[in-house]
């Protein structure tokens, strides 16, 4: 969709600059992907970046927040996180399995040499911002390819 509204709190951009080289272009690409996503989905006219609990976190008003982060104490890994009180990470478990890797019911862990499942990835980006629109439907309307 052209005419999606993207509304970036500067903070934002200075933890993307913070985070060391090695693991930049990852963040980098997952901010795109999910930008990326919001831009296709027509349900979608405005998607705010801001910072939560310091973490680069991407918010529809028809969705659930999406966050995303490298840790220092993990540096081998990097994660998408979903409020863990939502259906999200459960049924991404039950309809891509091993596909990804979990922690609990809040996050998909990605290691640094990983090739990302780009397909099921933004399906799940997808579900995540329109969550609200799809919390009922069976498997929030997700499939497997």
């Amino acid at each position: 969709m052209d005419n999606l509204k993207i509304i970036t709190d500067p903070g934002v951009n200075e933890i993307f600059q913070k985070y060391p080289e090695f693991v930049r272009f990852k963040m980098d690409f997952l901010r795109s992907l999910i930008l990326e996503t919001a831009k296709e989905t027509a349900e979608i006219t405005e998607l705010e970046e801001t910072l939560k609990w310091g973490e680069p976190s991407f918010l529809t008003k028809i969705g659930s927040t999406i966050r995303m982060d490298w840790k220092p104490g993990t540096p081998e890994q990097y994660a998408l996180y979903f409020k863990c009180t939502s259906k999200l990470v459960d049924t991404f478990k039950k309809v891509y399995g091993p596909i990804f890797r979990y922690e609990g019911n809040r996050a998909i862990v990605f290691k640094l040499n990983d090739k990302l499942p780009v397909p099921e990835l933004k399906q799940c980006i997808t579900a995540a911002l329109t969550y609200h629109k799809v919390k009922k439907k069976l498997n929030l309307g997700l499939y497997e390819n």
